[in-house]
């Protein structure tokens, strides 16, 4: 059993239907949010057991006690039909997933479109856009813009509350947009909670449902044990950049140069490019900083190797102190630092300038340990 997760219109669905089309075999596809097939799947063991061959369940989170059904199924031998569970949650929302299915499921997580499928030429508008394929894909940036805000009010209305949410949409969408202002920055939970009026563990709570439905990545810090001081607490990017330019109002290119976050933009796109390339889980990505102000924007460590990245708006940069303090307090064997121009090259021992448009040719991924 595979599930295939990922945000709301992100394309899980279109990838499922052409994977129905060239399976040799029969196919059945439910979806659950349409009435007909929810009626079809009330005694869901009558429903699907005497299937063959592929069977699609989409938008699985809107029907979670088919898990149970489903583990039932799988332990069948001969085995009869091979599932494909479609869901807009991460595992920790669909609750009953992660008990029922131990060791009968694989969770595979579709990001949006990537700067390897689109080209590097295609660079700036990737950027701008984001990843949806709608976004990415409209005639006009004018129409790009519009399709990312009604996205936003439709999964704050509507998806959310489809997933038993209860959050007051109007709060949500004040959150959402307060961490846009934040966007690469360290967070504040009590900060946030004042600018709100909520107790930190209310943010903290927002910050998770957003985090668990693939709209916000958490980075975790990385703590070493060296006398400086190290902070502690998260940093929070919005995953897709498309929303992020569509909460800030940029709704163009130059816009997007000339604004105050566009630093910040840049670092959050080059982190999900830089982590998607990798196959890096989220669990094996940190950023690193002391409150001396030495920093690394993201380390990913793998097999007991360490990855060091940092990104910057800037075509040619140079060496900092804060990239010696990281080579010499977390041992790396070197450094990369990932830049939008044209050129990849050595800015001094261990540490290099690599061009994002290289990202591809130039930085191998690390195999994962065989368990």
């Amino acid at each position: 059993m595979v599930a295939l997760l990922g945000a709301r219109q992100i394309g899980k669905s279109t990838l499922a239907s052409q994977l129905e089309r060239t399976w040799k075999g029969p196919t059945a596809h439910f979806d659950l949010e349409n009435a007909r097939d929810r009626r079809r799947l009330e005694d869901p063991l009558l429903a699907l057991e005497s299937l063959r061959g592929l069977v699609v369940l989409d938008e699985i989170q809107h029907h979670p006690e088919l898990f149970k059904t489903l583990r039932v199924l799988a332990d069948r031998r001969p085995t009869r039909a091979r599932f494909l569970v479609l869901g807009s949650a991460s595992p920790a929302l669909l609750r009953q997933s992660a008990e029922s299915l131990a060791g009968r499921i694989l969770y595979h997580v579709l990001p949006g479109f990537v700067l390897s499928e689109v080209g590097t030429a295609r660079m700036e508008k990737l950027w701008l856009r984001g990843g949806f394929p709608r976004a990415y894909t409209s005639s006009r940036n004018a129409d790009s813009f519009e399709w990312r805000r009604t996205f936003v009010r439709t999964f704050l209305e509507r998806d959310l509350p489809q997933l038993g949410v209860r959050v007051p949409a109007r709060a949500l969408e004040r959150f959402w947009m307060m961490l846009a202002h934040v966007h690469g920055g360290v967070l504040s939970w009590s900060e946030l909670g004042r600018s709100l009026g909520v107790s930190d563990m209310t943010v903290r709570h927002y910050a998770d449902l957003l985090t668990q439905t693939f709209m916000v990545r958490l980075l975790q810090p990385w703590h070493e044990n060296i006398s400086k001081r190290q902070v502690k607490s998260p940093k929070v990017y919005l995953r897709d950049t498309g929303l992020l330019h569509a909460l800030l109002d940029i709704r163009d290119a130059p816009s997007l140069r000339g604004h105050p976050k566009a630093g910040a933009s840049f670092e959050g796109f080059c982190l999900e490019q830089v982590t998607r390339h990798l196959r890096a889980e989220d669990t094996e990505c940190f950023f690193w900083a002391t409150h001396q102000g030495a920093e690394l924007d993201l380390l990913v460590v793998r097999s007991g190797r360490r990855m060091g990245f940092e990104f910057k708006l800037n075509s040619a940069p140079g060496m900092t102190p804060s990239l010696r303090i990281a080579l010499e307090d977390l041992r790396l064997a070197h450094i990369d630092v990932i830049h939008p121009g044209p050129e990849t090259y050595a800015i001094a021992p261990r540490v290099r300038a690599l061009s994002l448009a290289h990202l591809g040719r130039e930085l191998p991924v690390p195999a994962r340990p065989r368990h």
